[in-house]
């Protein structure tokens, strides 16, 4: 594979471009160093630390090895992020793991990413973290029982909502709710980490004797134990995804993986060691929503706080999701692997809001169904398996291209480790108890040669579609965008 030459011209637009004589619409400069370490902390910190403890609890067997993998799933996201800083400085461009692979390895590998991802992963990631949300916000209005699932899905479907129309508006907008949801869940898990300092003061300690007795030792096993910590992790690389929109990206990639990855790894362990101070073992595995449980046993009657605090987090992480998520479409649209209107921006508010509400869209149609728990390994089962293909495009470029301008350089052990991890946690939940989720993903990734030939590579596209496109960008009040040629 060779690196693709970047290209500084504009693609070829068929429908009207409205901005044609003027000057170019571009996405603007917003992010900075405070929103971009909110972006990734803010979207890491959602209901992955509220409800996947007592997951990595039950696959792995006892307390102890259940803190090393929570452990070693930051070690892995501070790895892969620094990786990824420096394919940032490479390729100034946003789009993240996409923009990366088609780079480095051409436009049909970079096209089953984009399909795959906009199409089933990120909508699906959206749409389990805002049944989370949902799930947390109307639990006080029925106490002692069960929420209907009709209201949770009406409440997840109505925060989606919301975030389409916050997104769509005004980028400033939504850092500044980035920012603030990412200042209350932080106090929120503090709450949790003082409350459970106080516990240990106190001798509560019994859950960390004989801890790493009855340790599960099969591959599987841990893999998937992995995949649910990860999931916790996940938003690790969204900086990556609008690097375009980052003031000084240089500067602001490195600096803001480096405050928040290590910040969220020191929390989520204190957390996690708050939980089995509080609980037994064998209550924390017992219990639906382990924060809840964690506030009835230490708040009291204050537990109501707890259901307030995950409720903020998951929409504060949902926020997250949907900015990044959202720029996935935009720029695979903009590189011709996606419908032309998806492309464009809004000619007043700079936003990119056909791409936002795709995957609004797309994310309302995965509410209608799901489970947590195959939502969790199925979205990390793809995207390890992208990770370790775009990782592997940076140990090509650090071999074969040293020469290549970048600002900041990764030790090369550190992306050699993340890529050896991205085959194990691809390979092993295979190899020792496949699941029935990553069964259909493969099918369902490589369906998109079906597409690709006819549509991208020999570009047959019906001519009703122009009409369409030209009817939603008169509608939409949207126009083609230029590419940055940093």
């Amino acid at each position: 594979s060779t690196m693709r030459e970047r290209k500084t011209g504009d693609p070829p637009h068929s429908s009207t471009n409205l901005s044609e004589g003027k000057e170019k619409l571009r996405l603007k400069q917003e992010v900075g160093l405070i929103s971009g370490v909110s972006l990734i902390a803010g979207t890491m910190i959602g209901s992955g630390i509220f409800m996947s403890p007592e997951w990595v609890l039950h696959h792995m067997g006892n307390p102890a090895s259940s803190l090393l993998i929570w452990a070693a799933c930051g070690l892995l996201a501070m790895f892969g992020a620094l990786s990824y800083a420096e394919l940032g400085t490479i390729i100034k461009e946003s789009g993240g793991e996409y923009i990366y692979i088609l780079r480095n390895f051409g436009s049909f590998p970079a096209f089953l990413f984009a399909y795959t991802s906009v199409i089933l992963v990120r909508p699906a990631g959206l749409a389990a973290v805002s049944l989370s949300f949902a799930e947390y916000a109307v639990a006080p209005f029925y106490p002692g029982c069960s929420s209907p699932q009709v209201v949770i899905k009406c409440t997840a479907a109505a925060c989606i909502l919301l975030l389409t129309i916050i997104n769509c508006l005004n980028v400033r907008l939504a850092t500044f709710v980035m920012n603030i949801f990412t200042a209350a869940k932080l106090l929120a898990l503090l709450m949790i980490v003082v409350g459970g300092l106080v516990l240990l003061a106190k001798g509560q300690t019994q859950s960390f004797q004989n801890g790493f007795q009855g340790t599960a030792a099969g591959i599987g096993a841990v893999g998937v134990a992995f995949y649910q910590g990860l999931w916790s992790y996940d938003g690790w690389n969204n900086l990556n995804y609008v690097t375009e929109e980052l003031k000084k990206p240089e500067v602001t990639l490195p600096r803001a993986v480096m405050i928040a990855i290590p910040l969220v790894t020191c929390l989520y362990l204190l957390v996690n060691v708050s939980y089995l101070a509080a609980m037994t073992p064998s209550e924390l595995l017992a219990s639906g929503a382990v924060a809840v449980t964690w506030g009835d046993k230490v708040l009291g009657s204050w537990a109501w706080l707890i259901s307030l605090s995950v409720a903020l987090s998951t929409f504060g992480s949902s926020n997250g999701t949907f900015f990044s998520g959202g720029r996935v479409c935009y720029i695979a649209a903009r590189e011709g692997h996606m419908p032309e209107i998806l492309s464009m921006a809004h000619v007043r508010c700079l936003t990119p809001s056909p791409a936002l509400l795709f995957t609004s869209m797309m994310s309302l149609i995965m509410i209608m169904s799901g489970n947590f728990t195959s939502i969790v390994n199925l979205f990390s089962f793809i995207a390890w398996f992208f990770y370790g293909m775009t990782i592997s495009g940076l140990l090509y470029l650090k071999i074969k291209k040293p020469e290549l301008p970048r600002s900041y350089k990764v030790p090369i052990f550190i992306p050699i480790i993340v890529l050896m991890a991205a085959v194990y946690l691809v390979l092993a939940p295979i190899i020792d108890q496949p699941q029935t989720e990553i069964l259909y993903i493969i099918p369902f990734i490589f369906s998109g040669i079906i597409l690709y030939f006819p549509l991208v590579r020999y570009k047959c596209h019906p001519r009703f579609l122009q009409r369409v496109t030209l009817h939603l960008q008169l509608f939409l009040e949207v126009a083609p965008t230029a590419r940055d040629e940093n």
